[in-house]
């Protein structure tokens, strides 16, 4: 029998209670919304349950949301696969702004250690745990997080650049 998503869904409620929430199909990727304290626990449930065997680990990364209120600013995004049935599912737990961190499940994920990494570099995201959690594509003397949205889209200095060019003024030339 074919492991169907409401199955996925009846056991993390059961498991986990009001934990997890916002349960939602997008096109062919089940995907919830996790507490940030219970990631762990989520993460080791969907791999150890013998029927739900999420046992591959296929993306971790981060999302920055600036207008978020502050608890609410930065998301960690899992994306689990199930092997024998083919089935994905998309994890997104919240955290906090001005403190952003969540535990490291590179215990559970090998593979999520050079992830883990790479969401730190680029949004300074803390993984509480984690092994060697340092810079790994920007060089170490970088001060800033250069995916975060807190800065300008563009040089309002730079002199190279007609906006005419683009678009982006009425004035006919």
């Amino acid at each position: 029998m074919a492991l169907e998503t409401i199955e996925i869904q009846d056991k993390l409620i059961e498991t986990f209670g009001e934990s997890v929430f916002n349960f939602n199909q997008e096109r062919d990727i089940f995907s919830l919304e996790v507490d940030s304290e219970k990631i762990t626990a989520v993460i080791l449930f969907l791999k150890n349950d013998p029927i739900l065997r999420f046992h591959f680990l296929t993306d971790l990364c981060g999302i920055h949301y600036p207008d978020n209120d502050v608890d609410h600013q930065f998301a960690i995004v899992y994306h689990l696969h199930n092997w024998y049935e083919n089935k994905r599912i998309k994890i997104k737990a919240f955290i906090n702004g001005e403190k952003p961190e969540i535990k490291t499940i590179s215990n559970i994920f090998l593979c999520s250690n050079w992830m883990e990494r790479e969401t730190y570099d680029f949004y300074g995201v803390n993984f509480i745990g984690h092994p060697q959690l340092k810079r790994i594509l920007n060089m170490d003397e970088m001060i800033s997080f250069p995916m975060r949205k807190e800065f300008p889209l563009e040089d309002s200095g730079r002199t190279d650049k007609d906006d005419r060019f683009f678009g982006r003024t009425t004035t006919n030339f």
